[in-house]
């Protein structure tokens, strides 16, 4: 669910910076002690945690200034939550300040990232690092899960925690479109064909949209290769490059099909969903299935609206919470990362919002795991568990970035 983009304006200057000296001469940021749990609880009491957070989910919103800042307010924890767009302007003015040499007092305490924004901090040596695993609720937390330890390749080693799931799946209505037309990319593409002007995706670095054009180069290297990839730490310039121009080919062959004869894309997911809603487009890809739910339920989205996974496979990734080292309020941001990973704030948070659980059910109370099992969304969603016992792992951010720049010289420049 994370929009990530890369972070380019700031980048050049403070990637060179592996230690900024502070504002005032020799300061330097000190360590939390996270080993030290009421040390830390007794720290971030008066403090108030600024979360730079996407704000575009108002259900998400609405659950985050509830129950997060109420569990938060009563271990004297202020949340502040500062809504953005782009996660790309948390990490441009963190960076920011660390080339102006502000390594405490920093302004921005806690970060919802992933992916290729994560990895352009660990580069410029933005996080506070080697703490994740010290939250009391990490235990609930398989720390050694390969989506967990790694952030698109990029190893987490403490430096963010975790805190959401994010599965891919195909939203299509059922009135429209049957079940033949959504067994694979090749017949989706068909039915595209037959009924044009009724798919399209967002124009990548869209976060929704990179997976969306991710979903097309996986079903040319086929699920084994993309696993083989991801494992083995990336894929050839020559596999790349002959799967990117397969799959950029098929896109454009297929384009006059889509939505305004391909000719150009939405902006945004959210523009995506109120085509969807609005009847214009028949189906769209997700990084969100769970709350397809509620915009069921609500009336926003047909009730014949159904969700499947591709013959490819879907793909499935972790958002995590990240500390900026310079944060001014770092204990407090770090007791709001345990807060997250709560097995009841989690359980909250997908009755809620149809947000998946990062938490190893497994460990959590039988009862509570129980309750996790009886959420109900309705016959328009796929059960996280379905949605998440093939799935396929993200490639790394480099790889990424890459299929995004060349999707808009190849892809997006040709419709133009």
């Amino acid at each position: 669910m994370n929009r990530p983009a890369r972070v380019t304006a700031l980048l050049a200057a403070t990637a060179l910076v592996a230690s900024a000296c502070g504002s005032d001469p020799g300061a330097e940021a000190v360590a939390v002690d996270t080993s030290d749990w009421d040390a830390v609880l007794a720290e971030a009491e008066g403090q108030s945690v600024d979360w730079y957070m996407y704000g575009g989910d108002q259900r998400l919103n609405e659950f985050v200034n509830g129950e997060v800042a109420d569990r938060l307010a009563a271990l004297g924890v202020t949340l502040n939550q500062v809504k953005i767009t782009d996660t790309a302007e948390a990490v441009n003015k963190v960076l920011g300040e660390q080339q102006a040499g502000r390594t405490t007092g920093g302004s921005v305490d806690a970060i919802w990232v992933n992916g290729e924004n994560f990895a352009t901090g660990v580069q410029a040596d933005l996080w506070a690092c080697g703490w994740a695993a010290d939250l009391p609720n990490a235990q609930y937390v398989d720390l050694e899960d390969p989506a967990v330890a790694t952030d698109f390749g990029v190893p987490v080693e403490g430096c963010e925690a975790a805190w959401q799931q994010a599965s891919s799946a195909l939203v299509y209505d059922s009135a429209v479109l049957d079940e033949a037309d959504v067994a694979s990319v090749e017949s989706l593409l068909a039915w595209s064909a037959s009924d044009p002007g009724r798919f399209t995706y967002p124009a990548p670095p869209d976060f929704t949209g990179s997976m969306a054009v991710r979903t097309f180069l996986y079903d040319t290297l086929g699920a084994e290769a993309v696993r083989a990839a991801a494992e083995g730490g990336g894929l050839s310039d020559e596999d790349y490059e002959r799967a990117r121009d397969e799959t950029f080919t098929r896109l454009l062959d297929a384009s006059g099909s889509f939505w305004r004869d391909g000719e150009t894309y939405p902006v945004s997911q959210e523009e995506v969903e109120k085509l969807y809603a609005d009847g214009e487009i028949s189906a769209f890809l997700t990084y969100g299935p769970g709350a397809v739910g509620s915009l069921v339920e609500d009336g926003v989205f047909p009730g014949s609206t159904r969700e499947t996974v591709l013959s490819v496979g879907n793909i499935s990734n972790v958002s995590f919470l990240g500390v900026p080292a310079n944060a001014e309020d770092r204990a407090g941001a770090m007791v709001l990362a345990d807060v997250l990973q709560d097995p009841e704030v989690q359980l909250g948070l997908f009755e809620a919002t149809g947000i998946f659980p990062v938490v190893d059910l497994d460990t959590v109370d039988p009862a509570l795991a129980e309750q996790f099992a009886s959420v109900d969304a309705g016959p328009s969603v796929l059960t996280p568990a379905e949605l998440t016992a093939d799935a396929l792992p993200e490639l790394d951010s480099a790889t990424l970035a890459r299929i995004e720049d060349d999707w808009k010289s190849e892809v997006l420049r040709s419709a133009g």
